[in-house]
């Protein structure tokens, strides 16, 4: 009715997993069984088959009653190598909404998002005005108020569909704020009071790149089991104009089982999408967190994977490059031919405080993830070689 797209599918809610098989043979595989009262990536499955539908019915449905109280299924056509473009959306009492560009949300593990970015390198102007144009539709048809976010599936071909509306703040807001200047918590607060929208449409530009990493408390060499501890070290790096770090722990702060993982966001921008992905995998480095297991070299591995650095991003991006999980000391890092260098000084810097008549000519082994590399190293004049 609100003139949005829709994926093909059932939407009403499914009584047992035989009506759902039936419903996923005429829509036709693979298919996507989905909690109605669902988010965070809990209560889905994909299925592919009619024994995968019976058995994702009853995990998903499961999974959405504990963690929702509400197991009511749907059953929709599901994309192939999709992504997940999600667009900002704010209104007020009055009848004014606008769209605040779009977010990238694509890079995801078990429909968990963890990397965001705005805006989205694959949308185009003409895209971003469709999606923006059916987003407000959408708010407007239901009379909504407030930060929104219509989130969308898009295949390789520009067609999308609607995937569902949070009638929340999301995690991922900063990267818009970055692009925007918008501050989208003083507006809720604004409209909330009863203030009319202080923006138009026309007042809206996206300048500069803005992408941020979710750190959660995690092993991924442990296929991303949760970690719970003390945090003895906790130390993000310091903030900027261009770095901003959202968290909600402090050193010495505990982590338990009993809330979300997720320790702190990381946002990094640039007047581009390559200077704010290398300003992120920096700040990444410098991020030190002791205590507790956590992601930030996963982080940092997709932060400078070649495809991501292309742009090149799809819902299926770590199942497709990290098909066997993450292993943290195959890591192949972008400079470490610098990295052996520094370490090797600061090696034999220690080494010859240690002795009473140092050598001209020294010899070691660095190791790099599981490969080993001899290095000889001769000083004269305090200029190694």
């Amino acid at each position: 009715k609100a003139g949005v797209n829709v994926i093909p599918g059932f939407t009403e809610a499914i009584a047992d997993a035989d009506q759902a098989v039936q419903i996923a043979n005429d829509i036709g595989y693979p298919v996507m069984l989905k909690a109605s009262a669902g988010g965070g990536g809990k209560g889905m499955r994909v299925a592919h088959n009619p024994t995968e539908v019976i058995d994702g019915f009853s995990s998903a449905s499961s999974e959405a009653r504990s963690s929702f109280g509400d197991d009511r299924m749907l059953v929709e056509k599901f994309i192939v190598d999709p992504r997940h473009i999600e667009i900002q959306v704010m209104a007020d009492q009055f009848g004014n909404t606008v769209y605040l560009g779009e977010r990238e949300c694509s890079l995801q593990r078990r429909n968990q998002k963890i990397i965001e970015e705005a805006p989205s390198p694959f949308v185009t102007p003409a895209l971003r005005k469709e999606m923006g144009r059916q987003s407000i539709a959408l708010a407007k048809a239901v009379g909504y108020v407030s930060a929104g976010t219509v989130e969308f599936v898009v295949d390789p071909a520009h067609n999308f569909y609607f995937l569902e509306m949070n009638t929340r703040l999301q995690v991922e807001h900063p990267v818009t704020e970055f692009v925007t200047g918008y501050d989208i918590v003083e507006l809720m607060i604004r409209v909330a009071a009863g203030e009319t929208l202080p923006l138009t449409q026309k007042d809206i530009k996206l300048e500069g790149w803005a992408i941020e990493a979710r750190i959660y408390a995690e092993d991924p060499d442990r296929n991303f089991l949760p970690s719970t501890g003390r945090l003895q070290v906790y130390r993000p790096p310091p903030e900027s104009a261009n770095l901003r770090n959202d968290t909600g722990v402090e050193e010495g702060s505990s982590i338990s089982i009993y809330y979300d993982p997720m320790i702190a966001k990381l946002i990094a921008a640039g007047d581009s999408r390559e200077t704010a992905r290398k300003r992120l995998s920096e700040a990444l480095d410098r991020f030190c967190i002791r205590g507790i297991k956590h992601n930030i070299s996963f982080l940092n591995a997709l932060a400078n994977h070649p495809k991501f650095a292309a742009g090149d991003l799809s819902t299926a991006f770590i199942s497709q490059h990290f098909p066997n999980g993450f292993d943290s000391e195959n890591v192949d890092l972008p400079d470490n031919n610098a990295l052996v260098v520094i370490a090797t000084v600061l090696q034999n810097k220690v080494d010859s405080r240690e002795h009473d008549n140092p050598k001209a000519q020294w010899e070691y082994v660095a190791l790099c993830g599981q490969k080993e590399l001899e290095i000889k190293v001769a000083i004269t004049s305090e200029v190694y070689t």
